[in-house]
């Protein structure tokens, strides 16, 4: 399936959840987006260490594993459109009183017991609700395009989120505002969207709640496919762990540090990085088609994560993006086709768990990388050590998951 063939499947009828469910996706990934690009230089700027800098990253991450856990394990049985509300009100939470106050402990708390993204991807419950929600409402043969769709407007809102972002606060400390308050700023507008989620969860219908079940439950929320789904998610963990030493808040405070980039030309940068992220899903659901799905995962993915070694060993500022930008232009490619296989080996009262346990397994490995990466930033011999370990690391989990899974080419329940 071509790009056009992923436009006809959009173009069939998503149904007014569908849609809301698209809105809801792009005005979040918007917020998480602003706020990456200068939530690191708001936390420098406050006067923390790139060490306590990387503890609370961790730490904020790891919360997320424990609301996120409990939210997407019960919300097939306590209702997904009020799990989704819930989630909005925690990114009120954590915005809040990070805009207000500059203590650690607070901060520590507000992340920890709240919502906030310091890699512009997706965090907290709502990706895995989301996708069980559009799996109800959507038949089978439509879900790796619209998911394809689905993560392309996640793309594009957090590129234009990361634009808006850093050419705001360098617009306000243009016109006189310090650098902290330009930041500021931001962090109240990424409370204001929570609110803003919070009101447009309240208008999903119930025609996205799981289906009522007399499956017996495991301890996860899963029963018949808790197998896959766990073998799934020590690999996805692994993947995300080598990840979190490069997320998109650390990325923008190294060339922030090594080229002296101002916080509008990291917003421009991972615009663009952000937005040949969303269009690679169009063809990875083609290439899925013709390679299957775990070759396609494999085959981008490594020379992908050649090109992220390689970031750090440019001699200059302009080489040095355009390495970073052919990275993100492959790098995704696995997104959607991984998304709409979780949903289609599980049953239907298993989607909101299942997507929650591989969703949560990629961010317990992610929380864990940012304390590491931390202290390498502050000492500029090694500052670019964290690219190295990244690409290293998603290079071995491109070859287990090959070895794994590449007798199937549909994926691990043909194994």
């Amino acid at each position: 399936m071509g790009p056009m063939a992923s436009t006809t499947v959009l173009s069939a009828p998503l149904g007014p959840d569908g849609r809301l469910l698209f809105v809801t996706r792009a005005a979040r990934m918007f917020s998480y987006g602003f706020l990456s690009v200068v939530l690191v230089l708001y936390l420098a700027g406050l006067g923390f260490s790139e060490g306590r800098i990387g503890w609370l990253l961790t730490l904020t991450l790891a919360g997320d594993v424990l609301v996120s856990l409990w939210i997407t394990l019960h919300a097939d049985r306590l209702g997904r459109k009020r799990m989704l509300v819930l989630g909005a009100g925690l990114m009120v939470m954590a915005g809040v009183p990070f805009a207000l106050s500059g203590d650690f402990t607070v901060l520590v708390l507000a992340a920890t017991f709240g919502v906030i993204s310091p890699s512009g991807n997706e965090v907290g419950p709502f990706l895995a609700i989301e996708q069980a929600a559009l799996s109800q409402v959507l038949p089978e043969e439509r879900r790796t395009g619209v998911f394809a769709w689905y993560h392309l407007t996640g793309a594009f809102a957090t590129a234009l989120g990361a634009l808006a972002g850093g050419w705001t606060a360098q617009a306000l400390q243009a016109s006189g505002m310090a650098p902290v308050a330009s930041y500021r700023v931001l962090v109240f507008a990424y409370a204001a969207m929570g609110i803003l989620l919070a009101v447009l969860f309240t208008k999903v219908s119930g025609a996205v709640e799981a289906p009522p079940s007399k499956a017996v439950t495991g301890s996860l929320g899963l029963h018949r496919s808790r197998g896959v789904v766990l073998k799934l998610s020590a690999l996805f963990s692994l993947d995300a762990f080598a990840g979190g030493f490069v997320i998109q808040s650390l990325v923008a405070y190294w060339f922030h540090k090594k080229f002296g980039v101002e916080p509008g030309v990291l917003g421009t940068i991972f615009f663009v990085a952000n937005l040949l992220a969303g269009l690679s899903a169009l063809y990875a659901v083609r290439l899925a088609r013709q390679i299957g799905m775990v070759r396609t995962m494999v085959y981008t993915h490594m020379p992908s994560n050649l090109l992220l070694i390689l970031v750090p060993l440019m001699p200059n500022l302009p080489l040095a993006i355009g390495v970073l930008l052919l990275r993100f232009s492959i790098s995704q490619m696995d997104v959607p086709t991984r998304q709409a296989y979780t949903m289609q080996v599980v049953a239907p009262d298993e989607r909101s768990a299942a997507a929650g346990v591989t969703g949560i397994a990629r961010t317990t490995g992610a929380a864990i990388s940012p304390v590491l990466a931390g202290p390498l930033l502050a000492v500029p011999a090694l500052a670019g050590l964290p690219f190295f370990i990244a690409g290293g690391l998603k290079l071995i989990y491109d070859l287990l998951l090959y070895r794994s899974f590449k007798a199937s080419e549909a994926g691990p329940s043909e194994k």
